[in-house]
């Protein structure tokens, strides 16, 4: 498979690929791949300041569970490893306990991640050009909307951020003075479910 023919999504279906992807070295091995193209364990451990065995057994595990493969490399000693799609996806609204318990696990891993990140970010704020200071940051916004809303609203923020797929792969479509930003989305209800009021407007 070509770079040209990386899929856009692997979607994760069942509960043992869930917890395998639930690993924070996997996440960060699979993120990296992604945004900085095929690469070697060697690589990614200089990357990632960890050890080229530890990253090349998570490689491998990662592969196992169809998240990442080897890549054509000039070097046939150690060949790199590349990611098989650009994002990963997995559902969250199962009636199966077991998927429901991979779920949470992987949305933990994930969360932390999230929250290192930010602090990661605040760690290294202030040498931060003004203008980049100002631009990014941390906000909340409180709404009061029915399930289909809110999944329609994420739709919403999904197609917007759309518009810049093409300068993940294609570093050529990135203007002058672009970086790598994450935007990190949480959808979290807040107070207990009150079936009352669903059925009342139901």
């Amino acid at each position: 498979m070509s770079d040209d023919e990386t899929e856009r999504t692997v979607k994760l279906t069942d509960p043992r690929t869930l917890r395998a992807y639930a690993h924070p070295l996997r996440m960060r091995l699979i993120g990296l791949l992604r945004t900085e193209g095929p690469m070697t364990a060697t690589q990614a451990a200089a990357q990632l300041d960890d050890n080229v065995p530890n990253c090349s057994f998570h490689l491998r595990q990662l592969a196992k569970y169809g998240l990442a493969e080897r890549a054509p490399g000039a070097d046939g000693r150690e060949r790199p490893w590349r990611a098989t799609a650009q994002t990963t996806s997995w559902d969250d609204d199962s009636d199966d306990p077991a998927m429901r318990s991979a779920a949470d696990e992987l949305n933990s891993v994930l969360l932390g991640g999230f929250m290192q990140r930010a602090q990661d970010y605040l760690a290294v704020r202030g040498d931060e050009p003004a203008e980049w200071r100002a631009a990014a940051g941390f906000s909340d916004a409180l709404l009061h909307v029915t399930a289909a809303e809110l999944r329609q609203l994420t739709e919403e923020i999904e197609a917007l951020l759309a518009r810049y797929d093409q300068r993940l792969t294609d570093p050529a479509t990135r203007p002058p003075g672009s970086r790598a930003v994450q935007l990190i989305q949480l959808a979290v209800p807040r107070g207990p479910h009150d079936r009352g009021a669903e059925t009342a407007h139901g």
